[in-house]
């Protein structure tokens, strides 16, 4: 694996390909977007260095222990006696595929070759494969073969294409200084290694879901050429019609042939995604079992890291490292029981669903995921913070719910809610559903009507007016996201106006406070309009804030309270935001902060 956001902009691209009727590749990927989770395996021959070398841990800051080989610079003939530290006699994939069983995933995926070249399984294209090198006649995958099938999980294959350190006519990256490899000696590797290992694959396991490869950049600036890709294609094809090709083959997401997206390493969705995609992400740092670990992610991060895929229309792909002996670390096993308890009570929020096309990210209090029962739609919100004052606020969806319930151990309780414009008010318990992510499915008799302009209330009340939900910008400001120190903001550089939509679900005076930086010498005269009200206000320079004592300095953001809006009945309102500026102004534009007074 390789942790880079340079394939975004090249796999980010509409799905669904002119090779084959749309009907018939949703129906071909159907049951890996109902999956929506899965475990990765990263296992080989770098398992038994444990991320640490003579001594010496991994040279590169991301930790990676499966890159042990290239970081620290390791002979073949060093590297290879790895595997006598292999213990034969303990190891068992079919408690892989059990582990995986009781965390509700739905199908495994396992690093049959990566980048070291080195095959998990008795290959007879090479002999520097695991089985030989460790003195077994014991294959690995026919195993975990067998044991997926025993259980009902679905199998998948990561075969690294693109790099092999092993193989004379591969590649390594430090070519890009020696310059050794031509592109003579590199279709030598791809018809003597590639092709014959992935028919070995798709010849000798039985049904295999998915062959997962991992370059993650565009081919065209790679050694790979464009015809061994389609070679690639053509083969799978050929073998296992049914099985599925990710993007990092190195080629875009709408290629023939291509059916589902892969992000960049531990890279979630920010937005709603009509074609199937996937995070592959990990439990700590390392994907390889590292010695040294010690950056695990919590179990209610994890959950979120799935939920808010599946709410984008994404899936969750975990990794485990098991060791040398195929034990998986205990802080691994504890949080995939975990999730597999959650599941186990709220799976039906996950499996088969996907999310509504609202604004990413508009509800404080957690996701929303969606499926159809037949003509019905179940809506489920899933919430990260059970608010205190017990109302969940839920803005965007015009339909009004047949009911309303929240999933316990116990079963569903039915709760009472207040519906009105975009608005659903939830009347919570005062216990959560879930110590991680409680989970509330609401019934609707069709397919819910939604309002994507109207911005949506915060937790406690009230609405933050930014550049996150505007519906209208005329002058195009650029936008700064948060930076560590100053808030998301719009450099207001130019005149120009902002508008929002805002609900009003009965008559009432709103207080309307306004954030910002004055990056001029004068002050800056504003307007905020609702309704047929105006607010103005002369902003004065705010200068800087010491973030930390001595030598950190930052703009200074302040809040001011600009006024008071009247709206005489509900309904729908549009607040803008406007400002003149002269020569050499600018302003930088944080939110508009609206709260209803009592």
């Amino acid at each position: 694996m390789k942790r880079t956001l340079l394939s975004l902009l090249f796999f980010f691209t509409i799905y669904y390909s002119s090779a084959q009727p749309a009907s018939s590749l949703n129906e071909k990927v159907k049951w890996f977007t109902d999956a929506r989770f899965g475990m990765f395996i990263h296992w080989g021959l770098y398992s038994a260095a444990e991320g640490i070398w003579q001594g010496e841990r991994l040279r590169n800051g991301n930790n990676y222990a499966e890159w042990i080989r290239y970081r620290n610079r390791i002979s073949e003939e060093e590297y290879v006696q790895l595997a006598k530290r292999f213990d034969w006699d303990k190891i068992n994939p079919e408690q892989w595929v059990l582990l995986a069983k009781k965390a509700g995933m739905k199908y495994i995926l396992i690093t049959a070759k990566h980048h070291d070249g080195i095959a998990i399984w008795n290959s007879k294209v090479s002999d520097n494969n695991l089985s030989k090198l460790s003195g077994t006649n014991r294959d690995v995958l026919k195993e975990l073969a067998a044991a997926c099938k025993k259980h009902g999980m679905k199998l998948g294959f990561y075969y690294s294409h693109w790099l092999d350190w092993e193989h004379p006519d591969g590649w390594d990256h430090n070519q890009e200084i020696t310059g050794h490899i031509t592109d003579e000696q590199y279709n030598k590797y791809w018809q003597g290694k590639v092709l014959p290992q992935l028919r070995e694959l798709l010849t000798n396991y039985g049904d295999i879901s998915m062959i997962w490869f991992d370059m993650w950049v565009d081919y065209k600036t790679t050694i790979v050429k464009k015809d061994q890709l389609d070679q690639v294609i053509k083969l799978i094809h050929e073998l296992q019609p049914a099985c599925l090709i990710n993007s990092r083959l190195g080629l875009p997401a709408n290629y023939p042939g291509i059916d589902f997206e892969t992000m960049g390493d531990n890279q979630l969705g920010a937005v709603y995604t009509n074609h199937p995609w996937e995070t592959s992400g990990t439990i700590a740092n390392s994907w390889g079992y590292n010695a040294l670990e010690n950056e695990y992610k919590s179990t209610s991060q994890l959950l979120q890291s799935l939920i808010g895929n599946v709410s984008l229309n994404g899936g969750f792909t975990l990794n485990i490292g098991p060791r040398a002996d195929g034990s998986v670390p205990y802080e691994d096993q504890t949080r995939l029981n975990e999730i597999g308890t959650w599941l186990s009570k709220n799976g039906e929020s996950v499996y088969g669903c996907t999310g509504l096309q609202l604004r990413p990210d508009q509800h404080d209090w957690g996701r929303i995921t969606t499926k159809k029962l037949d003509k019905k739609q179940i809506v489920y919100l899933q919430v990260y913070n059970w608010p205190l004052d017990k109302i969940l606020r839920l803005t965007g969806i015009l339909s009004k719910p047949e009911k309303v319930e929240l999933l316990t151990d116990s079963g569903k309780v039915a709760l009472n809610f207040i519906k009105s414009g975009p608005y659903t008010h939830i009347q919570l318990p005062d216990v959560a559903g879930d110590h991680f992510v409680s989970v509330i499915a609401l019934q609707y008799a069709q397919s819910v009507e939604l309002d994507e302009k109207t911005v949506a209330e915060s937790t406690f009340g009230g609405l933050a007016l930014s550049s996150n939900n505007e519906s209208q910008n005329t002058a195009e400001y650029k936008k700064v996201s948060f930076d560590g120190v100053r808030p998301s903001h719009l450099v207001i550089d130019k005149s120009g106006v902002l508008t929002w939509q805002m609900y009003v679900s009965g008559p009432g005076t709103y207080q309307a406070y306004l954030s910002y930086h004055n990056d001029s010498k004068k002050d800056i005269t504003i307007n905020i309009s609702g309704g047929d009200q105006n607010l103005s206000q002369s902003l004065k320079p705010t200068g800087k804030v010491v973030v930390e004592p001595h030598d950190s300095y930052t703009d200074e953001f302040v809040n001011n309270q600009i006024g008071v809006f009247n709206f005489p009945k509900e309904g729908f309102y549009k607040i803008t935001f406007g400002v003149n500026l002269k020569e050499n102004e600018k302003l930088l534009f944080n939110r508009v902060w609206l709260s209803k007074k009592h």
